[in-house]
């Protein structure tokens, strides 16, 4: 195999594309003591923005609430990376932009959404670990299941 046929995977650039964190009820939310209920939400896109280079961004959405609808907070850290990407098998492109750069990414990401939540005057918000693959897989067998429902016209 010659050099210019081998793969090559690497990290150009990570930063943070986006970050918001709101507090609508402050400062009367501040003086609740009610434990909040968390909600976390993780969405990867990726983009080509050159030959073999990749932008891919994963977005994490944390949002606490007290009782029905009172919101504590809500954060969104869109953390992205520049990745390259070359001679990888087409097959193999997808799974390594959404299991392996959001693998990347995700420590990143976790790191801006405790400092944003403890910025904002809460208690951090530490993510759990997230398995990628088992969540890229799942998102495949949702989508071959709703193409599947839709009738071949």
């Amino acid at each position: 195999m010659s050099e210019n046929t081998q793969p090559v995977f690497s990290i150009e650039k990570l930063y943070v594309k986006d970050l918001s964190v709101e507090v609508p009820g402050a400062p009367q939310i501040y003086l609740e003591r009610e434990a909040p209920k968390v909600n976390v939400q993780l969405r990867t896109e990726g983009k080509n923005i050159d030959d073999g280079v990749f932008e891919i961004t994963l977005t994490v959405t944390v949002s606490a609430t007290i009782g029905e609808d009172r919101t504590l907070f809500l954060v969104e850290v869109a953390q992205a990376g520049i990745f390259q990407i070359r001679n990888v098998p087409e097959a193999d492109l997808e799974p390594v932009m959404m299991i392996g750069c959001p693998n990347i990414l995700f420590p990143y990401a976790r790191e801006a959404v405790s400092d944003a939540v403890t910025r904002a005057g809460f208690q951090p918000v530490l993510l759990s670990p997230v398995n990628f693959e088992a969540l890229y897989q799942s998102q495949r067998q949702q989508a071959a299941a709703q193409q599947g429902e839709t009738p071949i016209q």
